[in-house]
């Protein structure tokens, strides 16, 4: 590994979709596509495919605290993002070592997979809040996390810059509109900032979370702040659900 990419690498702690649409995988190619080195630290091992998720195994918390030492004590990282979490014991492990190593936290609060299955054990959104948010530099959270984090209904853009707003009480908040008008809204400093976007139709949308949250890691490490970087990740996004637009299921999938 070259001297510049090890002053351009970071570390994704989340979890691995077998299927590469999602988590791990899907933050290493786009770690990758920035011209960021990828580091990664799994958290649950998942039988998943963009389908449906079926089962999941939680990693053993002396395993992913190794996992995390080995990383932080060797590169010189000053962002993380983290992905699936899945527990409260995890959360806890996380939020310690992002205290010990002193690094800023891109945290998108998986909570539901894009096929509507449940990521977390009950206590999670809780522990959360409680745990991982002030912890946190940014949460990339969508509308359903962001209305379980808040308590609060999402029905228009005014109620995202609501919620928005409460929870940039604890730290800086993006909330994505993918599943409202395609546009994020951005609490940063006390102010409000709308990220256009556009809300294209298509079903080949698995891990677009995954991929939002560490494309604005990988424009942070390369020094652009947080509005530039929200606003560059967001095209990122249109661009990636264009490129797979055309593309059914029978190209990929067996009949």
């Amino acid at each position: 590994m070259s001297h510049e990419m090890r002053d351009n690498c970071s570390l994704s702690i989340a979890g691995l979709d077998p299927s590469g649409g999602a988590g791990i995988l899907a933050d290493c190619k786009t770690f990758h596509a920035h011209g960021i080195y990828a580091n990664c630290v799994v958290t649950c091992i998942t039988a998943q495919n963009p389908f449906g998720v079926i089962n999941i195994q939680e990693v053993d918390l002396d395993v992913l605290c190794d996992e995390i030492d080995q990383v932080l004590s060797v590169y010189p990282i000053e962002y993380i993002k983290t992905g699936m979490l899945y527990s409260s014991e995890i959360i806890k492990l996380v939020s310690g070592k992002i205290r010990e190593y002193g690094v800023k936290a891109v945290v998108d609060p998986v909570m539901i997979s894009e096929s509507g299955s449940d990521l977390t054990k009950l206590d999670y959104p809780e522990c959360l809040k409680k745990d991982l948010l002030k912890e946190s530099y940014l949460i990339t959270p969508n509308i359903h996390e962001a209305e379980q984090l808040s308590g609060k209904q999402i029905s228009n853009e005014e109620d995202m810059k609501s919620v928005a707003e409460y929870l940039g009480k604890k730290t800086n908040v993006v909330i994505t509109g993918g599943h409202l008008n395609g546009n994020d809204i951005l609490y940063y400093e006390d102010e409000i900032h709308n990220i256009e976007g556009k809300l294209i139709p298509s079903k080949n949308t698995h891990g677009t979370g995954c991929t939002y949250s560490t494309a604005i890691t990988s424009n942070l490490i390369k020094k652009y702040d947080i509005i530039e970087s929200c606003k560059k990740s967001n095209n990122f996004i249109q661009e990636a659900i264009k490129n797979g637009y055309n593309y059914t299921p029978n190209q990929f999938y067996k009949k």
